[in-house]
């Protein structure tokens, strides 16, 4: 979950829903509440542990923490030096997700389409918004983590796509190698923010209506594949705050007209076959979940 969220367009909540723990993580959430905090005082340490499967969060925490710290370091530098081939690997992986996703939903009707479709044009939606430049702030900071926050924990939706899209991401990402602790900290404070107030609202949908539910995520997911599209043509660039030339514009194209219009070779082949490893990395993690539960 640390090495996606640390990628623009590859959402966390996509590895937790596929590896069988999202409903338990939106759950356990869901129970830091102020009457978890009566049981602290009222029945000690161990009832509150025990209450808001305090274990199962310290342990996911960790991970996506140590994650950050240094294999999403790796991450990054294969999305600068080679983005076809890294985007081919997640666009394989979100793929065979929805499919997966698809498989669990009860019965389809007329609904959960809609449900599907309005999620994919809102996610659709998402990708094709312009960055914009925003002065950075404590207040930004800490709403920027509230923000991002729930987009980690949404399958199909980046996290670090909306920082990119705020302006943020480079400031963020430059505090978390930098061990920048006031950014860090009023960050994860939105974070913590926003994570609370959101997981009772998926909770109540999960428990009330879970296929509508599981639909709109799907959509979500499938909208964001125009983000993840491998073979991308930039039609325009903007100058950042750091004086640096990034692309503000890009439009999907064939792998045929990637080499024609880019003078980069498409990797076709290998990309292929990258694809098909992401696909296969959905099995893989949905059986070790499936076992593990």
């Amino acid at each position: 979950m640390g090495i996606a969220d640390a990628i623009p367009g590859v959402s966390g909540g996509t590895i937790a829903f596929i590896s069988g723990i999202y409903e338990e993580l939106v759950g356990s959430i869901r129970r830091i509440t102020p009457a978890a905090l009566l049981l602290l005082f009222q029945q000690g340490p161990k009832a509150f542990w025990q209450h808001i499967n305090g274990t199962f969060l310290v342990v996911l925490l960790s991970g996506v923490l140590i994650s950050l710290a240094s294999a999403a370091r790796l991450a990054i530098y294969l999305l600068e030096q080679y983005p076809t081939l890294l985007w081919a690997f997640f666009f394989g992986l979100i793929v065979s997700s929805a499919l997966w996703m698809a498989g669990k939903v009860n019965l389809w009707n007329l609904r959960l389409m809609l449900c599907l479709w309005f999620g994919s044009l809102f996610s659709y939606l998402v990708t094709v918004v312009s960055p914009v430049e925003i002065q950075i702030s404590n207040w930004v900071v800490f709403l920027a983590g509230s923000v991002a926050i729930c987009a980690m924990i949404l399958p199909g939706i980046s996290g670090s796509f909306i920082l990119l899209l705020l302006g943020l991401y480079a400031p963020i990402m430059g505090a978390i190698k930098a061990l920048d602790l006031q950014i860090l900290l009023l960050f994860l404070a939105g974070c913590a923010t926003g994570l609370l107030s959101f997981s009772h609202l998926l909770g109540w949908m999960f428990k009330h209506h879970h296929d509508l539910t599981l639909a709109l995520l799907i959509g979500i997911m499938l909208g964001s594949l125009n983000k993840i599209w491998p073979w991308k043509y930039t039609t325009d660039y903007r100058i950042n705050s750091h004086g640096d030339l990034v692309p503000l514009m890009q439009d999907n194209v064939l792998p045929s007209d990637y080499l024609a219009l880019t003078g980069q070779e498409p990797y076709l082949w290998a990309a292929l076959a990258l694809m098909l490893l992401g696909g296969g990395a959905v099995y893989m993690l949905e059986r070790y979940g499936s076992r593990s539960n």
